[in-house]
């Protein structure tokens, strides 16, 4: 399994969801220099701030966003032995 794997199935849930799409939060809250999002949910400061005032459908961007980050870290950062 590579490091996308649990991010891109949380996103297909989140997909899935009708309403109150779920928050990406693992409780890894660590803000990467290099990329400028947090290590753990891949979310920009401003992106977490406003999470809760979001709607459904800009949640649900947000994933989208968070599976790019997340699929470019993975290609930049090497597999852990």
């Amino acid at each position: 399994m590579n490091a996308i794997d649990p991010i891109a199935h949380r996103a297909d849930v989140a997909r899935a969801a009708a309403e109150n799409v779920p928050s990406p939060c693992i409780s890894v809250c660590r803000m990467s220099e290099a990329g400028g999002w947090c290590e753990g949910c891949f979310r920009t400061l401003d992106e977490i701030g406003r999470w809760s005032r979001m709607s459904d459908a800009d949640k649900r961007a947000i994933w989208a966003l968070i599976e790019q980050r997340a699929a470019a870290e993975s290609t930049t950062t090497p597999a852990s032995p």
